[in-house]
């Protein structure tokens, strides 16, 4: 069974920082591009930010230069470092493997 469980969600005033992560199992987490999206309320999903197999990375314009995505193979764990947050970042927030697997999702709050 595929499964991928998000964490590190929470609550932060603006211009602070998170770190999600999202383990993995039951795919062969290495060889996939694992991607971040997330849901803003009452909207689409959006993607965020991709890292391919090789290690190479992408991010929407909205969170370029403030989010970081890494990911560890050995852990079967991808990340997101999220800096000098605002408040449109209030969404909840999926890991997604290439395969089209995508975890549960958790929700990241920016208030004061």
């Amino acid at each position: 069974e595929v499964q991928l469980v998000e964490s590190g969600g929470g609550l932060v005033q603006p211009g602070g920082s998170l770190r999600l992560s999202c383990a993995v199992s039951g795919l062969a987490f290495s060889v996939y591009d694992m991607n971040w999206v997330r849901q803003a309320p009452g909207k689409g999903l959006e993607w965020v930010s991709t890292i391919s197999a090789g290690g190479r990375t992408s991010y929407a314009d909205s969170v370029k230069g403030r989010f970081a995505i890494s990911r560890d193979n050995a852990k079967r764990s991808l990340y997101l470092q999220m800096n000098n947050l605002k408040s449109e970042d209030t969404a909840v927030y999926y890991c997604a493997a290439g395969s089209g697997a995508r975890g549960q999702g958790t929700q990241v709050t920016v208030s004061s």
